[in-house]
This record gives structure tokens, sequence and C-alpha cells, in this order.
């Protein structure tokens, strides 16, 4: 029995000694101590992404690590963080990344719920809407004015009541088309979707007015489609091709019964999806930024099917149907619609959510009177711009309290007149006025004091914070120490190129002419012309017409291992055999043929440069280990390595 407990205790201390805890220490940089949890969760992050099996080595990792935390250092000690550029940017990053954190999960969700289901139906709906100020309270004759419209609408139909009110100032009467979820303010898409076909909804109330709409149809969404296309670019680098030219003689070869695949691997512009037959990831309407190329794809309706060519910003394409589905699953689209509902005005109830359960997590406590102090102080110069705190504003009580912050009627006071501009010709009753802006200021701080403790709350908008400001940091430094380094330093780029000369060496390539065709015989005929001296436009001008493109020029100095010459073409100059390959046939005239060689410094600038990059960087990180001093903790280490191993 003594024996079992002696082992069982044995068992349990090691098992403790493999964990991590939160304040143990892996390594410090001149005495800045760098914690075991944050190398593990960047570890564990990025150990996917890591394409060099030595770094996946912990040992490995820990370099890297250790280097990346020498580049912070030397940045802070350099006033990198104090940067202007620097501060700006980051500001924005932690704004953006704060939008992710902040909201109402349950409310959220169920608006992403809701504009799903929405999403799968396309409306189309007119309106009257009659303008009000959003602030006005005395809403009772709008809205027996739009009753009686109603009325007449569903007794007279929404054109007649069109013509008749529509003045495009005070009243507007207008014929919406078709749209979606996301596509009109939440109130309205709130309306025209709960409002039945042929009917017309009560009155309701957005930011602009009071609205009626009346629903003229429904109809399915448009679904999701994938499609391959072959792009003919309007800049094409071949001295050949006019691109519209070109894209009707592949149009041309489509309607002989040639390959599409085969043919976009052969002449499209578009090298991401040429490899692949021209083929396209899935989109849904509204996704892509060419409406020209969405609507062609949509209107083809059988697979298989083949668009005339059509032209985009981006040059000319023939579209081929793949195959159409209808909305994607939730999960898939989940993401992407939580982002449209935090855009848009669906935001005001998540944050009128958030606001509350804010008010119950911190302890808010607020004067009573602040409200008809302020009634009392506004003058009929607020509605003209001109309204000031007067000379006895009691400045310094408290307004209310977030916690241990507090907000006093100064603050409250400079918020009021930077609100005049919205009030500006209105007559809006002073108690109506603060109400508004009393809640609004309050509950802008305290979603700004959770925004402000965010970091201290949250322990991963804590790491992803910390990342970016680290990551940006370097990026300045980088830019500073290395890469401008080898940009500017010509004399040094130059003497890296001559002592390294052996590594920038082009392979064998040709300069050539290559002539395409579908059928062998047609090809057959090139080849034959070719070797009589006839010309390309003369051999074009034998073998195509307006209806039939049976051969295709294309030329350019290419490496013997070009995806667009045979693996087996004979190096030599003149009119080659004929190839079958990438399921054509092709005649290839060799005009040049340039052995392998070293490049020159103009030709190998590029990879010059980033090798010359490494190596400042490589020299520049001997510096920094000798610059500051690196203490690992092997203790600690060996935890680390139990628990990922």
């Amino acid at each position: 029995m003594k024996s079992l407990v002696t082992l069982f205790t044995c068992c349990i201390t090691a098992f403790s000694f493999a964990q991590i805890n939160s304040n143990d220490v892996l390594f410090t940089v001149d005495d800045e101590p760098i914690k075991a949890k944050e190398f593990i969760r960047v570890y564990n992050k990025n150990l996917d992404l890591v394409k060099d099996e030595t770094q996946k080595d912990i040992d490995g990792y820990l370099k890297l690590f250790v280097n990346y935390q020498l580049k912070v250092k030397e940045a802070k000690r350099l006033g990198l963080d104090k940067d202007a550029t620097y501060q700006r940017e980051f500001t924005n990053y932690k704004n953006q990344l704060v939008k992710n954190y902040l909201s109402d999960s349950k409310v959220t969700d169920e608006l992403v719920q809701e504009a799903y289901q929405r999403m799968a139906t396309d409306v189309k709906a007119s309106h009257i809407l009659i303008r009000i100020d959003e602030n006005e309270k005395d809403t009772l004759k709008v809205y027996n004015d739009l009753l009686d419209l109603r009325n007449r609408v569903l007794n007279e139909g929404y054109e007649k009541v069109k013509a008749e009110v529509h003045n495009g100032n005070t009243v507007f009467a207008e014929n919406l088309g078709y749209f979606s979820a996301f596509k009109m303010v939440y109130e309205f898409e709130n309306a025209a979707f709960k409002t039945k076909v042929g009917e017309v909804s009560m009155p309701f109330r957005t930011r602009f007015g009071y609205h009626i709409v009346s629903v003229e149809d429904r109809r399915p969404s448009r679904g999701e489609v994938t499609v391959a296309h072959i792009m003919v670019a309007n800049n094409a680098t071949d001295s050949l091709v006019n691109p519209e030219t070109r894209i009707n003689e592949i149009y041309k070869k489509l309607n002989q019964g040639e390959n599409f695949e085969s043919l976009a691997k052969q002449f499209s512009d578009d090298k991401s999806s040429a490899a692949n037959g021209g083929l396209l990831n899935a989109f849904s309407s509204g996704q892509l930024s060419s409406q020209e190329f969405e609507d062609a794809a949509f209107a083809l309706t059988e697979p298989n099917s083949v668009s005339k060519p059509i032209k985009t910003a981006y040059g000319w394409h023939i579209i081929k149907l793949i195959s159409k589905k209808g909305l994607p699953a939730f999960e898939e689209m989940k993401p992407e619609i939580e982002n449209k509902v935090k855009r848009d005005s669906r935001s005001t109830l998540i944050n009128m959510s958030m606001v509350n359960n804010l008010k119950k997590k911190y302890k808010v406590t607020e004067n009573k009177e602040v409200a008809k102090y302020f009634e009392s102080i506004l003058t009929p110069d607020f509605f003209k711009r001109t309204w000031a705190l007067p000379a006895n504003f009691e400045k310094d009580k408290q307004a209310f309290k977030i916690q241990d912050k507090a907000f006093t009627y100064d603050d409250l006071g400079a918020y009021l007149m930077t609100q005049q501009k919205m009030y500006s010709g209105k007559t809006t009753p002073f108690s109506a006025v603060v109400e508004k802006e009393l809640k609004a200021f309050q509950d802008s701080k305290i979603l700004k004091y959770q925004e402000d403790n965010l970091e201290f709350e949250n322990e991963e908008f804590a790491a992803i914070l910390g990342e970016y400001r680290d990551g940006l940091l370097l990026f300045d430094l980088m830019d500073k120490e290395v890469w401008n380094k080898a940009v500017t330093d010509t004399v040094g780029l130059q003497q890296f190129y001559d002592k390294n000369k052996a590594n920038y060496t082009w392979q064998d390539r040709v300069d050539v002419v290559i002539a395409t065709s579908a059928k062998k015989s047609d090809i057959s005929k090139v080849e034959d012309a070719l070797k009589n001296g006839k010309s390309q436009e003369d051999i074009s001008a034998m073998l195509n017409t307006e209806t039939s493109q049976n051969v295709i020029f294309t030329k350019g100095v290419m490496e013997t291992d070009n995806q667009s010459l045979p693996k087996d073409l004979e190096l030599k100059k003149g009119v080659s055999k004929v190839y079958n390959y990438n399921d054509a046939f092709h005649v290839i005239v060799v005009n040049d043929i340039m052995p392998k060689g070293n490049k020159t410094f103009e030709e190998a600038k590029g990879k010059v440069i980033s090798d010359y990059q490494n190596s400042i960087e490589e020299q520049w990180l001997e510096t920094l280990n000798k610059q500051y001093k690196v203490k690992i903790d092997d203790k600690v280490l060996q935890k680390v390595k139990k628990q990922l191993n």
C-alpha cells in the first residue's frame, strides 16, 4: 500500500512539473520577462504555417521567437512605438478589432438567423414616405395622413396615388424593385418582409420619416453559381493579340467543338484559373466586383452551357456554367452575415442590449437632477448653433459615474455643444433634446469604458492586439534596418551580386512562335506553309474564316520548361515537327536558342535584392544577440516541451 501511495505521489509530482502556470517565465531579454504561456500560444497558432520542418522543433522555433522579441526590444529602444504614424495605424486597427468583441451574442445570433432566412428571398416593393425629423415626437398628423394614403393605395392602386402625391421634397413615392436583407435600413426591411404580397403595410417609422410599403412580389434568391471562364485581358502582353479579336477567335473554336478547359489552359490570361481549365470559386450575387460577369454567369441555365464573349473592366470573357445551387448553408455564411449585422442599422439593437447588460456588469451611479438642470440652461440659441454654457455653469458637479470613473456636468455640457448642429433650425422640446442626448452620451461612455478595459478583461483580445502591436513595430523596424537599406545601398547590392553571381542563372530559353490547332490536318497545313516561308498573317488568312478559327498563333521568349512548350521540344532553329500536348496540336517556330548562362544584374535584380536583404538581416540579428542579454530558464523550457509533446 505504501509503495502504491508513493507511486501515485510521484505521478502527481511529475504531472504538476509538466504543467505551465501563468507566471512561468521562459526567458528574459535584458531582464524583461517573456512568459511561457505566450510562447506556447504562438507556437500552437503558427505550427501549421511553418513550412521548414526544422522550425517545428521546439528549440528551432524558440530561436525564431527569441529573435522576434529581440527585434521588438530594438524597435522600442529606437522609439518607433512613439512615432505618430505608427500610433495612428495601431489605433485604427484596435478600433476595428474591438468591434469583434463588443457585442451582445444572444441578440446578434437572433439577428444573424433572421437575416439568413431573409437572404433566401427577394422582395419587390414600392413605398410612400413622408419626411419628418427623427427627433419629432408629435407625429399623429403624419401617421393619420399615411393611413389615408394607405387606404387610397388599396382602393385606387399604387401608381395612381404615386403620380398625385410624390413631390421629391416632403413626400416620396418610389418603386424600389427587388431587394433582400441588408439592402434597406432595418426598420424598412422588417416592414417589407412582414407584409404579404398584394398588401400594404401600416405606417412605420425610420430615421427618414414615416412610410407605408406596398409589396408586389417575392422570388427566391439567385443562390450560388460555379463557372469556368476564359479571359483575354485588356493589357495582353502577346503582341499578336487584340483582346476582342482573340476572344472571338477562341469562341469560334468552341463552336467548332473544341474543349473549353483545353482552350482555357492554352489562352486564358487569368493565370490563377487557367491551369484548372478556367474554373473559379463559387460565388453569389453581389460577391464579385463585376456586375456584367455576374449577370452573364447567372443567366446561364444548363450545366456546360457557354456564354457569348462579354466585356468587363478586366477584359473579355467566355463563361461556362459548371453548377448552380441555392443559398449556402447557414454555418458557411454565418461569419459574413455577422459582420453585416454589426455594420448596418441592426447594430443599434445590439448596442442597446449590450449597454443594458454592461449597466448590470459595471456599477453606474446617476445624478437624478442632471436632466432638469440642463433643460433649465438650454435656450432657443441651441437651434441656431449659437448656444453657449452660462457663466455660472456648475461644471464640476458629477453627472454620472461608471465604476470609479466620474463624468461631470462639464463633460456633458461640452458634448451638448457639439450636438447643436444636429438640431439646427429645429424646434424640438428641450426635454426631448436632453433626454436623447444624455442617454446617448452615457451609453457611449459605458461602451467606451468597456473598450478601454477590454485588454484587461479579455485574454484573447489582449493576445491578438499584442501580436499586431509588435508586428506593426517589426514592419517599421525591418523597413528601416533591412528592406530599405538593401534597396538604397546600390554599391553593396552590386558587390553582393558580383560575389554571388553563380546563384543567378537562366535556364535554356527559346524565342518562339507557337501555332495551335485542334485538328492534326490543319496543323499539318500550317507546318507545310511555315516551311515554305509563309507568314503568320498569310496562314491565318488561309485557314481562318469569319465562322471558323482553325489556328491561333502566340509568341514570346520562354524557358524550355514553360507549360506552353512540349516537354520533348527539340532545341534547334526553324520549324519543328507537329507536337500533341495540352489537348491540341502545335508547331513551333524556333527563332533563337539562348543556352544557360548568368543573368545580368538588371535581369536578376529582384532576386538579388531579396537575397541581400536576408544577408543584412542575418548580420543584424547577430548584432542584436550581442547587444541584448537573453537568459532562458531551462526548467521552464523542459515543462514547455513536455506540455507541447
